[in-house]
């Protein structure tokens, strides 16, 4: 029995033959299109690693003129007349030849000029050259540094994996769909995206990711020290601290009024907090950008020009700091983290009321831990930070960085806290002064508590008063109809009973006495 395996041509030609019957008489109601857009960051990544000698193919499942668009915006090739693409075409054998050779001769020619050209094929013409033509297309793969492959299948993504590795090249495959994944396979380094077309990809690659995104800016180590000791022993050890000392209260009770009133703890005061947050990191990544920005595109070469105004008051804050040196990401990572250890230890200082030996020791041993850890990381040639630390602590630069950062956050800080000592302060304020400096305080003024809604709430109550009884021994309430009503008056319930209970106790007084 003989088993016929359809090939793509005539998979290709059915396909075509059923869509003609089918797609007559119809009437168009409307057309959508569906961008895809690309992320940030990606022509100019893909031009940086065109110069740094590393070659580009797109094989997508995409029509010719899709993918055409999309290797010009990402800058896969270059447009007219920097660059020439050349196409790849034919539904014969014929076809297929004298286009390949056409293409194959002028890849020759311009080889040794620096002119950007990228050769274009479709599925059909791939599926011709790599079974009867797979010396020629070897050598054109050898050749050009830019090709787009279009209406390929998962197969011929592999195949064409497979004919770059034979020619000696190291080959990084990434997909982020199922038809990706024996290219993934395939190639040396596979990376799989984990996207909207599932996890296949990802599953099979060596490598995978969420998304195309840049790197993290601190290191695994670096946050995880953060969130471990950095920022929870000086936390744990804040809750010995005191606003006000027991003697201090106990002579001025009526401060307690403040905690009553959540005047300490209120939407005000995390939103105080919250933006010093925000403005600690604004500071933390603008002084840091200095590093790889300034420095080594503005101080390095003079003469160009500062387009960015972020880029000018950086430079005006911090030019005596690193003026002529090179840094890694890596190094700007540490320093910007350095800085936010820093800053730490002074804010919680400066928020600090009652110092003890355990603060002391939380506050300035935490920044001492902090470079003793990074010290001990930076001895190990397998972390990424292998000599980092060493090399920034020998910079007085670094020290310069530090003390630049410091006196940026804190400043604002001091100012504001002597603003609200000296013209805005409170109750809790004043006795905190005094406390520091010694001096007696003649006098708080009133602190009244809350004034509460029960006047509001409380329904007005009734006195009823019988016509032929005394007032003596009359109940307070009464429910009887034949009774005369009187209100507690311009005083509240509480004013009225208490003068109620003076009264019946002078009676009882008179009773007594007589």
């Amino acid at each position: 029995m003989t088993y016929f395996v359809p090939s793509i041509y005539s998979l290709q030609w059915r396909v075509a033959e059923v869509c003609q019957r089918l797609e007559h008489g119809f009437e168009i109601l409307g057309v959508a299109a569906i961008e895809d857009r690309l992320q940030d960051g990606v022509p100019e990544t893909i031009t940086t690693l065109r110069r740094a000698g590393i070659n580009f193919w797109m094989l997508t499942g995409d029509k010719q003129s899709t993918a055409l668009q999309i290797a010009l915006s990402c800058n896969l090739v270059s447009p007219e007349p920097k660059g020439q693409l050349l196409l790849i075409n034919g539904k014969t054998d014929d076809e297929v030849c004298r286009s390949l050779e056409r293409v194959l001769l002028t890849m020759r020619i311009t080889s040794s000029e620096p002119k950007d050209v990228a050769f274009v094929i479709d599925g059909w013409a791939l599926e011709i050259a790599l079974r009867h033509y797979r010396k020629a297309f070897t050598e054109l793969a050898i050749l050009s540094r830019t090709a787009i492959c279009c209406r390929v299948t998962p197969s011929q993504k592999a195949q064409l994996v497979d004919i770059i590795k034979s020619c000696e090249y190291k080959t990084l495959a990434i997909g982020d769909g199922g038809n990706d994944v024996r290219m993934i396979q395939q190639a040396d380094i596979g990376v799989g995206i984990s996207g909207r077309e599932g996890l296949q990809a990802a599953r099979a690659a060596d490598y995978s990711i969420g998304s195309v995104s840049g790197t993290s800016l601190f290191n695994s180590v670096s946050l995880m020290a953060y969130n471990t000791f950095y920022t929870s022993i000086p936390v744990l050890v804040s809750v010995l601290d005191k606003d006000l000392s027991e003697r201090t209260v106990m002579q001025h009770p009526q401060i307690l009024f403040y905690c009553q009133a959540g005047r300490l703890l209120n939407p005000s005061t995390f939103a105080g907090w919250f933006g010093r947050s925000l403005f600690h990191w604004l500071k933390l990544i603008t002084v840091s950008d200095f590093l790889d920005y300034i420095i080594e595109d503005h101080l390095i070469n003079p003469g160009e020009e500062v387009k960015d105004a972020k880029a000018i008051v950086v430079f005006v804050i911090t030019v005596h700091a690193y003026a002529y040196e090179r840094s890694e990401m890596e190094e700007m990572s540490m320093v910007a983290f350095s800085g936010c250890i820093w800053l730490q230890a002074f804010v919680v200082a400066l928020e600090t009321n009652s110092f003890t030996i355990l603060q002391h020791l939380a506050i300035w041993g935490n920044l001492a831990g902090f470079y003793i850890i990074n010290w001990i990381v930076s001895t190990l040639p397998s972390s990424g930070m292998y000599t980092i630390m060493f090399r920034l602590c020998r910079q007085p630069s670094y020290w310069t960085t530090m003390f630049l950062m410091v006196a940026a956050g804190m400043g604002p800080l001091l100012a504001l806290k002597y603003f609200r000592y000296t013209y805005r302060s409170s109750k809790i304020n004043i006795l905190q002064q005094a406390e520091r400096l010694g001096g007696p305080i003649l006098s708080l003024g009133n602190i009244e508590p809350q004034p509460r809604s029960l006047e509001k709430e409380a329904t007005p109550l009734l006195l009823i008063q019988p016509k032929n009884r005394s007032p003596v021994h009359e109940p307070l309430l009464s429910d009887s109809p034949n009774t005369t009503r009187r209100s507690f008056g311009s005083g509240t319930p509480f004013d009225f009973f208490q003068s109620q209970s003076r009264l019946s106790s002078s009676y009882s007084r008179n009773c007594k006495d007589n």
